[in-house]
């Protein structure tokens, strides 16, 4: 088995938004994020699964971070499988993967991603158990950091391993809190619908966007600051993505057309091929 083709093939099947951005990265630094990204996938279609009620979904994501917390020097074939007995026909391919994405990573900096993921299972786990009640914006910062703003920081982590990229972890929190943001004024209607509400009390779509812009200016600094590299190239795309989103939403559109994201995607396409 062809453990990074299987990868980026899955990839490429689940995010419009990150295969281009990763599939650019060298290699060491591509393996190491497609594990992150793939592993954090892997518990982000529990969270979001429309046929699983929450105790559910807490059971199977605390289930995955105690099997992460075990890992010595990889996982067992049936570590995680016997964690999913019962619901092999309920979970799509990237949940049902996750020990393959788990030790893609390279050996010296797999165990950040599975802390990382662990740690995000089980954030996920208490959210699920509290229907995503979200009263308040501390609330909104507290789940838009547990699911998105440590993802910020684990990249920082992963340019720092690969080539001593130094950034700024409260930027890189407002990173991950941005896009998490534009991801849930994208998807408020669909949220709506299965009795999640994300919007702290009393706030409406404008304080919403508020919200966003003031942690995408953090993000904005974050990827100014990075030197010409990988990490610059990658946090480019979805930055800009985001910020075309935002702007999109605030115009009236559902979310980009498909030619729209195209559009935005080619200047880096182009960038990226011209230098090769």
């Amino acid at each position: 088995m062809d453990l990074r083709r299987d990868a980026l093939q899955i990839l490429k099947e689940t995010s419009r938004t990150f295969y281009i951005p990763i599939s650019l990265l060298p290699s060491g630094l591509q393996e190491a994020v497609a594990s992150a990204y793939l592993c954090m996938r892997a518990i982000d279609e529990i969270e979001d699964h429309p046929e699983l009620d929450n105790p559910t979904k807490a059971q199977l994501l605390r289930t995955i971070s105690l099997t992460l917390q075990a890992g010595v020097d990889g996982f067992a074939v049936d570590a995680f499988s016997l964690g999913f007995n019962g619901y092999e026909n309920t979970l799509p391919e990237v949940t049902l993967g996750i020990r393959e994405w788990s030790i893609l990573a390279p050996e010296a900096i797999a165990p950040r991603i599975w802390d990382a993921t662990a740690a995000m299972a089980d954030r996920m786990a208490y959210w699920a158990e509290n229907n995503w009640k979200i009263q308040t914006e501390s609330d909104l910062d507290r789940y838009t950091f547990g699911v998105a703003g440590a993802v910020g920081l684990l990249l920082s982590d992963l340019w720092a391993w690969y080539d001593g990229t130094e950034t700024n972890r409260t930027q890189a929190i407002g990173f991950g809190r941005g896009l998490q943001a534009v991801n849930i004024l994208r998807n408020h209607s669909e949220d709506l619908k299965r009795g999640v509400d994300f919007y702290p009390e009393g706030w409406s779509a404008a304080n919403m966007h508020e919200y966003a812009r003031r942690n995408l200016k953090l993000a904005d600094a974050y990827t100014q600051s990075l030197a010409a590299g990988p990490a610059l190239d990658f946090c480019q795309i979805p930055l800009t993505l985001a910020h075309g989103t935002l702007d999109a939403l605030a115009n009236g559109k559902e979310k980009l057309s498909r030619n729209d994201v195209l559009a935005l995607l080619k200047q880096f396409i182009d960038v990226n091929i011209k230098a090769s």
